[in-house]
């Protein structure tokens, strides 16, 4: 099924390297972030489906604000998540648990799960190499963001 998704969001970005590259990226880190710390079947699978559809609404925000500010894909994600899960029959606690992740990837307070803390780590990781402004603010996000084990040590070896 993750595939299946996979292949449904290259599809969707139509073409854009950039925007497929990085959901690809932030999936593989997010996949292997939640391998090392051990997390359930469930969780595991909730957070890659999040880190897959993640970025849905850049292009939509791109054409509606000229950006792809977090606020912005926040505000835009659930219709968009929603029309795309549709076809998965997921569990309805898998559904809305990945609409909420979406919903919130760009809010760094009031984390609650490892699947969260994951998604942000891992899409971290990816944006620090694609973006000079995450990159400057790699000490703050060392500091207040980043919390798991796994995530700390590929920052500290990605990022020295």
């Amino acid at each position: 099924m993750k595939e299946q998704m996979i292949v449904k969001m290259v599809d969707f970005y139509q073409g854009n390297l950039g925007d497929i590259n990085h959901f690809i990226k932030v999936h593989a880190f997010a996949s292997l972030l939640g391998k090392l710390e051990k997390l359930d079947e469930e969780t595991q699978t909730t957070l890659e489906i999040a880190a897959i559809v993640h970025d849905i609404s850049c292009p939509l925000c791109r054409e509606k604000y000229g950006d792809t500010d977090g606020n912005h894909q926040e505000a835009e994600s659930e219709p968009l998540v929603r029309e795309f899960l549709a076809e998965f029959s997921l569990p309805v606690s898998v559904e809305e648990r990945v609409v909420y992740l979406v919903t919130h990837h760009h809010t760094y307070t009031n984390v609650a799960g490892m699947d969260y803390q994951i998604l942000l780590e891992a899409d971290y990781l990816v944006n620090a190499g694609e973006s000079e402004k995450y990159a400057k603010a790699m000490p703050e996000f060392k500091k207040h963001v980043f919390h798991t084990a796994a995530g700390i040590r590929m920052l500290d070896s990605m990022y020295p």
